[in-house]
């Protein structure tokens, strides 16, 4: 479930699967999830 007062750019996790997307979204009517690309930390490398 997303919440209703989801931003644009913000990261949401699926309760069943547990995967990351990110929202995008132009309007209220008009919401897209992809999946997000987190990035690991490269701890200075």
């Amino acid at each position: 479930m997303i919440p209703e007062d989801v931003i644009s750019g913000e990261i949401v996790s699926c309760p069943d699967c547990g995967m990351d997307f990110e929202v995008s979204k132009s309007d209220e009517s008009d919401l897209k999830l992809k999946p997000a690309e987190i990035e690991g930390e490269d701890w200075g490398e």
